[in-house]
């Protein structure tokens, strides 16, 4: 009898402390899976209303040319166009980007616009570059934003296609 007890004991105490052993296991895996991350938070982009892309002003000669306006503010000019500094701005558009820090993003622009001009006519725009590159990981925790310039050229053909006055549009 005293040796069946001591077989008996050999089992199930090892029994006992396995499942003593499984049960804390459990345990630490229940506790370190319990926390969850924050849930992605959407990106949002807005506009600044302060700050558009914007050309200013400039003298067209008869063939025509290009106005680049890079994001980081300068502007230069090609073909006949001469630039005007008339006391009318010229500037980069401005994004704010509203995202998680740490969350990809990536930055396509869309096809060229045609801007319709007050007189008549039409100038073509050409989405250009942005301040962070074509892709960008915010660093910022909303709600404050990172902001994101965005440059571009505008191409004005001859005086007769594209008279004198105000063009405008809108670009995605």
């Amino acid at each position: 009898m005293f040796i069946l007890n001591r077989i008996i004991q050999r089992i199930i105490r090892p029994a006992a402390l396995l499942r003593k052993g499984l049960l804390c296991l459990c345990l630490l895996a229940y506790m370190a899976t319990k926390a969850q991350e924050p849930p992605p938070r959407p990106i949002a982009v807005y506009v600044n209303p302060a700050q558009g892309l914007i050309f200013g002003a400039f003298f067209q000669g008869m063939s025509g040319g290009t106005i680049i306006v890079y994001p980081d503010g300068s502007r230069t000019v090609s073909g006949s166009i001469v630039a005007a500094n008339l006391g009318y701005p010229f500037s980069p558009a401005i994004f704010e980007v509203e995202a998680n820090p740490g969350t990809l993003v990536s930055i396509m622009n869309g096809p060229d616009v045609t801007l319709t001009g007050s007189s008549g006519g039409s100038l073509t725009l050409h989405i250009g570059a942005a301040s962070t590159g074509s892709s960008f990981i915010s660093t910022a925790t909303p709600p404050t934003s990172n902001i994101v310039r965005i440059g571009g050229t505008l191409i004005v053909g001859s005086p007769l296609a594209n008279p004198s006055g105000s063009y405008s549009g809108t670009f995605n």
